[in-house]
């Protein structure tokens, strides 16, 4: 196959199929609300309807000619597409065209983690869940660095789709009306300049609204509000280290901040993007690097929240500077307005 991809097309293409897909995932959902004897690769006993998920967007992502590889929270290793379309006239010098991630010998293109239920164990209780889907340009488990565009699912009351990307060159962006194919343009991630914490991207947010014949912009530029109004910790508090109950302890102090946790990572961190404050599922002292897997979540929700211009943090660097060895390796999770996560890094670092 050719060397080169158009990225930004590729990208559209990933957006446009999980849009697509959502509703039938969503409608999938009543009948697939038991558990089964298979374990995922973390431990935890699947939904019929975690498979479900699953097995569609493999199917559908991996139909996709320039994705070259689909991972999953639900899977033991990647899986790699069994062929790979060349582009049609085999130029590389177009315009628009990237070489994206590999080596010699290695098939160039994107390479998709996925969540694909997260929050499913609130299907029983009718709660909020959605699907979360990172697109990096190297093969997994690869750095945060390495993301070209993030995006994740919400199924709330209604279904929306928020998207984080690079700028494009002003030819492909959203202008907010009905569409059924496309988003906005994109290349890839690149470190905040001259910012020694390692963490911001050039990404713009997108939130749209995803119904069965298509998706419509509802919210462009998307940045996380001036005035936190949120907060929501996981894990249970005695098994809490002492450090960071003391930052929990000064986050409940503030009488402006709410406590909106719901169980699901998905819905709680759309809580922090659309009002504002902190979201954290910490180091335990039973577990010290938390539960969150870093490929499939920590990696994209902190690229959608930095996009935002946000923070993300393991409790001492932005999530997206880790450099990962494990396809499921789990990290401490710390995302939300910038002045939340360095108090929260202060702290930390202090006891």
């Amino acid at each position: 196959m050719s060397s080169t991809i158009d990225t930004a097309d590729a990208i559209d293409e990933v957006i446009d199929t999980l849009a697509r897909t959502a509703p039938e995932i969503r409608s999938g959902l009543p009948g697939r609300r038991e558990k089964g004897e298979e374990e995922n690769p973390s431990g935890e006993r699947q939904l019929a309807a975690d498979v479900y998920a699953d097995d569609l967007l493999e199917e559908r992502l991996l139909a996709i000619p320039d994705v070259v590889a689909y991972a999953s929270e639900e899977r033991d290793d990647v899986i790699e597409a069994e062929t790979v379309s060349d582009e049609a006239d085999g130029s590389e010098a177009d315009g628009g065209k990237a070489d994206s991630g590999g080596t010699d010998g290695e098939r160039r293109g994107l390479h998709v983690g996925v969540d694909p239920l997260d929050g499913s164990s609130n299907l029983e209780s009718n709660n909020a869940m959605g699907t979360i889907v990172a697109i990096y340009d190297a093969p997994l488990p690869a750095s945060g660095r390495d993301l070209l565009a993030a995006a994740y699912v919400l199924f709330g009351p209604i279904t929306t789709m928020t998207v984080a990307r690079e700028e494009d060159d002003g030819t492909g962006g959203a202008d907010g009306a009905s569409r059924a194919n496309g988003a906005n343009g994109a290349d890839r991630v690149t470190e905040a300049d001259g910012d020694d914490r390692d963490d911001g991207t050039n990404g713009t947010v997108t939130e749209y609204l995803v119904r069965e014949d298509g998706y419509e912009a509802l919210r462009e530029d998307v940045s996380l509000p001036d005035e936190p109004l949120v907060y929501g910790f996981g894990g249970r508090v005695p098994d809490w280290p002492a450090a960071f109950a003391e930052f929990a302890d000064d986050v409940e102090s503030d009488l402006e901040l709410k406590l909106r946790y719901g169980g699901a990572m998905i819905g709680d961190v759309n809580q922090v993007m659309t009002y504002g404050g902190v979201f954290a599922y910490p180091a335990l002292q039973s577990a010290s690097q938390g539960k969150l897997r870093l490929q499939f979540e920590g990696n994209p929700m902190a690229y959608i929240v930095e996009s935002a211009g946000g923070r993300s943090s393991d409790g001492e660097r932005s999530l997206l500077a880790i450099e990962p060895d494990d396809l499921h390796g789990r990290v401490p999770v710390h995302v939300g307005n910038a002045e939340l996560i360095d108090r929260l890094e202060e702290t930390l670092s202090s006891s």
